[in-house]
């Protein structure tokens, strides 16, 4: 079944986006940008107004039927944390308004679903989706390369098979996954 993800990694000031298409094995990038709001005067509530708008529409326009979302990072200031999830609030409200399910994911597990590291730099993931879409992804648009990686990040955790009794050996996990196998 053909999957159209909404990545989302929030912030006030920038809000990373993107949109793929999964049909399993296949990943195609949509759209991906960033929803920059720091050089504007107006004030957070109608920054937040202008995010739910605009994820809203990405979510009609496109059919979205899956939303992936980075959680917040916590760190030392509160002001930020609080800013941080108030934006992550607005994004998830355009999701529900629209009944699609909701996907939270922790940064070091992006990174990790990514990269196969945990802690890597926002530049290292850029790189990554750049060599497995072969196509050039700008610096400029971390916040973006950032939402990408949550959507494709949403994307292998649904290819996870469920280990049970229709996997209880290698290789009956091969022969039902031969899309998984890497050949030379």
């Amino acid at each position: 079944m053909k999957s159209i993800i909404l990545g989302i990694d929030p912030g006030l000031s920038f809000t990373g986006y993107a949109i793929i298409a999964y049909d399993k094995p296949k990943i195609e990038p949509l759209t991906l940008g960033t929803l920059e709001l720091s050089k504007t005067d107006k004030e957070t509530n109608e920054k937040l107004t202008i995010i739910y708008q605009r994820i809203y529409q990405f979510i009609k326009e496109y059919r979205v039927n899956a939303f992936a979302i980075e959680s917040p990072f916590y760190g030392k200031n509160i002001q930020i944390a609080i800013k941080m999830g108030r934006t992550q609030g607005v994004c998830m409200a355009a999701a529900i308004a629209n009944q699609v399910p909701i996907f939270d994911y922790a940064p070091r597990k992006v990174k990790q679903a990514v990269t196969g590291k945990g802690n890597a730099s926002k530049e290292m993931v850029a790189g990554v989706l750049q060599n497995i879409f072969k196509t050039p992804l700008n610096d400029h648009f971390l916040d973006a390369t950032d939402a990408l990686a949550v959507a494709v990040c949403h994307a292998y955790q649904t290819t996870i098979p469920i280990i049970g009794k229709s996997q209880s050996s290698w290789k009956n996990f091969i022969e039902q996954n031969p899309h998984k196998i890497k050949k030379n």
